[in-house]
């Protein structure tokens, strides 16, 4: 049986210590390593697009910079601010990254790092 390659979102989210653009750099290019290997993701080819957001409390910098470093210069990027629910998770970067691929829903693994491995207690990727 042939597989169709779909668009397929894979989730991942991280927190810094503080709203440094160079934490902030870092630990988005952190999660942005870890999702590519977790989905065995080798080549910028695939993504369609990058949505990245942020908690209020981290404006110094736009996370979808950490892409570019990574060599992600053809991939769609876009930055925008997360609701400010009280109470959640602060000084979190949040990503969607879009692939287009043939894997099923249950293939693709979700990247939850540092203080954000709270978020998806339900994914063995938070762990």
């Amino acid at each position: 049986m042939t597989r169709c390659t779909v668009v397929r979102g894979i989730r991942g989210a991280t927190t810094v210590e503080e709203d440094r653009p160079d934490l902030v750099l870092e630990a988005t290019r952190e999660l942005l390593r870890a999702m590519l290997e977790a989905n065995s993701i080798d080549a910028f080819e695939p993504i369609a697009a990058i949505f990245f957001t942020t908690t209020h409390d981290l404006v110094s910098t736009f996370p979808a910079e950490a892409a570019r470093e990574l060599g992600m210069h053809r991939v769609p990027l876009i930055c925008n601010s997360e609701i400010p629910v009280p109470g959640r998770v602060g000084k979190a970067v949040r990503v969607m990254l879009q692939l287009n691929t043939t894997k099923s829903q249950d293939e693709i693994v979700h990247v939850y790092l540092r203080g954000a491995r709270g978020l998806r207690p339900d994914l063995d990727s938070a762990q």
